[in-house]
This record gives structure tokens, sequence and C-alpha cells, in this order.
């Protein structure tokens, strides 16, 4: 079991945070995910006709995580919060990447729903995962990158574990050592809003969404949260 923790220092800056942890346990990635599939289809169909669009950083979803990222001294517009760069791909390609079944199912529910989302392998995490600041001294090693090592500076909002950095800039870029891949089984996807009381929700339907989609293909799913009433969970 992993506990997932929000810091004080977290919940005292962006106090309406809330945090959807949804876990998968006997994940089966080499399946046929056809409800996934599906999802993906529709959504690049709705693009294509015009029925929908992503949401883009004038949008108040996307426009609060710039105004986080900037509070900790990230520029957003260099280092886009990733349902802003997702979003942003999706309009300019008309299709979303295709990575695999499980990381496919939360980029097609983050961004319909125009929420950050990310996932980690637990059985790569050590200890429990924080939701803090980073104090400078930890290391980082982004995702498909396995020889590189990075070091956020201090005060940028990262989740990390005990052996390191499992996400920069909160939710811009996932860790290489937890990625999740076909043969992941054991699974932790969050979904994130800094505005409970606006898009409590739009989280929890995104949660429930994703949880459908996962549920086909794991022995046992379920969601939690995190928010300043409730900061730690273990999933």
């Amino acid at each position: 079991m992993v506990t997932f923790r929000l810091d004080p220092a977290v919940v005292g800056a962006f106090p309406e945070t809330l945090i959807a942890v949804v876990t998968a346990t006997g994940l089966r990635g080499r399946e046929e995910w056809t409800g996934t599939a599906a999802a993906v289809a529709e959504l690049e169909r709705e693009l294509a006709e015009g029925a929908w669009r992503p949401a883009d950083e004038t949008d108040p979803r996307i426009e609060a995580w710039h105004t986080a990222y900037r509070s900790f001294g990230t520029n957003p517009r260099r280092v886009r919060p990733s349902v802003d760069a997702l979003g942003r791909r999706l309009a300019k390609k008309g299709a979303l990447p295709r990575v695999n079944p499980a990381v496919d199912s939360y980029n097609v529910v983050s961004v319909r729903h125009g929420l950050p989302a990310g996932a980690f392998d637990l059985d790569h995490v050590t200890g429990e995962v924080a939701i803090r600041p980073a104090d400078g001294s930890e290391s980082f090693t982004p995702l498909g990158e396995p020889d590189t090592v990075e070091h956020p500076r201090p005060g940028e909002i990262v989740y990390a574990d005990t052996t390191g950095i499992l996400t920069r800039h909160w939710n811009h870029r996932d860790a290489h050592r937890t990625r999740v891949t076909e043969d992941s089984t054991h699974v932790a996807f969050v979904l994130e809003t800094l505005h409970a009381t606006r898009d409590g929700r739009l989280l929890t339907a995104a949660a429930e969404e994703l949880r459908k989609l996962l549920a086909r293909h794991a022995d046992r799913t379920a969601v939690d949260h995190l928010s300043a009433e409730r900061p730690r969970v273990t999933v």
C-alpha cells in the first residue's frame, strides 16, 4: 500500500486543491481496450466536426494552473501544465498520442474535462508520495530520458517519494522510474483541480469515467480524494 500526502505548504498556498486518486490493481495492459479506443476516436471525431474543442489558456481551468505555475517561479508558456500541452497538441494535430491503453485512458479523460492527469506505477514507488515544494536537492529523471538528471528549483511544487521526484512543475512531466507501461499491474492515476468549489463535480465525474475505463481491465479499482480536509490517503 502507498500513502499519498498533500503537504501543509501546498494546502496553505492552494487551499481549494482537490486531487482524485484512481487506483487499479491487477491491471492487464496487454489486452485490447476497446472502450478506451472508442473514447479516443469519439473525441477526435468531435474535434474534427467542430463539436468540441480542448480547453486553452483562456479557460478558467487552465488559467488557474498558469497562475499557480507563476507563483512558484515557472513560466507556464514555456513549461506548460500537462493538460494544456496535451490540448494544444490535439488541436494542432487532430489526434491524441497513442502510448499504451492505460496512458491513453487518462489522456482522453484529462483533455475532455480540462483537468491535469498523471499516473504512477506503484511497484516502483518507494515510501509515501508527497505533493510538496521541492527543496532543490532532489533529483528527477524525465520520462523517456533515463540518462538525464535534473534538480527542481526550491519551492517548485512536485510529487516526490523517498527516492526522488516523480513529477516536475506539479504536473508538467512525469518521471521515467514510475512510468506506466503495458506491463504495469498496480497503478495510481491522479486527476487534479485547484478550485474544488467550482470544479469538484467535474473532477468526480472525470474520475469515475476513468475508473470505468480501467475497471474492464483490472481486478480491482477504487477512487480516493486528497484535499485540505483529507490531506492523506492510503491506496
